[in-house]
């Protein structure tokens, strides 16, 4: 299925490794120019060099922190027009909600809420006056499902979320479209560091809570990163103009409604 994509220009946040990765690659193999953030510069260069290669894409690696301001300017410098936005960002720690402080609530939101809206407010106008916009957050699985140990990112990605719920109406008549991934389980660095806590607190193996989680999900699997990038490619297609602020969960079904 050709997504009509090819020729396009993308910022992929947070795309060194996870899921901004996954989603990188789909893009590129839809021909779509990437510009890649990431922390680590190393690792950046690395996977813009594998992504050019498997791909023949224009990649452009531009090694920083999305979440300040510094990070965005030099995203945005690289690509000031995008056609693509796919907004990402590193969750807050786990832990219990007494002993996180006004700092640790105020990081929450700077990465997980306001950051992504910095970006939005940068490449919007353009992408109305050029008549196609594709913006899409990543946030998480626990906007629907909250993860008790997640509480940071429960509030903060609630408060994207209903941000994101009017902004994506007043656009869509331009053929700009906001949408969010929920991500579930998946096969990522995040992922480890959830169940690690998890294990840690309740006084079980690594392995334990790992098999268990594994079991509980309704695929009996995780979900591969591949397969959240291909539904951000399909959110940005061509074709997907009618798709308007909506939250696509990823989960393997984990989310137990009969209506989302």
């Amino acid at each position: 299925m050709d997504l009509g994509l090819r020729g396009k220009r993308a910022i992929v946040c947070a795309a060194s490794k996870g899921l901004g990765r996954a989603c990188a690659i789909a893009l590129a193999n839809e021909g779509v120019d990437v510009v890649i953030n990431g922390r680590n510069a190393d690792l950046l260069e690395r996977t813009a060099a594998e992504i050019r290669d498997a791909t023949g894409v224009q990649v452009v690696p531009v090694a920083g922190d999305i979440t300040t301001e510094e990070g965005r300017q030099a995203a945005l410098a690289a690509c000031p027009a995008p056609d693509i936005l796919v907004n990402n960002a590193g969750g807050p720690p786990t832990g219990d909600f007494r002993n996180w402080s006004r700092d640790e609530w105020i990081a929450a939101l700077d990465a997980n809420m306001l950051t992504p809206i910095a970006l939005i407010r940068a490449v919007i106008d353009g992408m109305i006056s050029r008549r196609f916009g594709r913006i899409v957050n990543i946030t998480s699985g626990a906007v629907k499902s909250p993860i008790p140990e997640l509480g940071l990112s429960n509030g903060a990605r609630a408060g994207l979320t209903g941000f994101v719920a009017g902004l994506a109406r007043q656009v869509a008549r331009h053929n700009v479209t906001i949408n969010n991934l929920l991500p579930g389980p998946f096969l990522t660095d995040r992922l480890d560091h959830t169940l690690g806590h998890v294990a840690q607190v309740s006084g079980r193996s690594y392995e334990e809570v790992k098999a268990e989680r594994t079991r509980s999900n309704p695929t009996g699997r995780f979900g591969d990163p591949a397969e959240f990038g291909n539904a951000c490619a399909f959110l940005c297609a061509a074709s997907s103009g009618f798709i308007v602020g909506q939250n696509l969960l990823l989960d393997g079904g984990a989310f137990n409604a009969t209506m989302g």
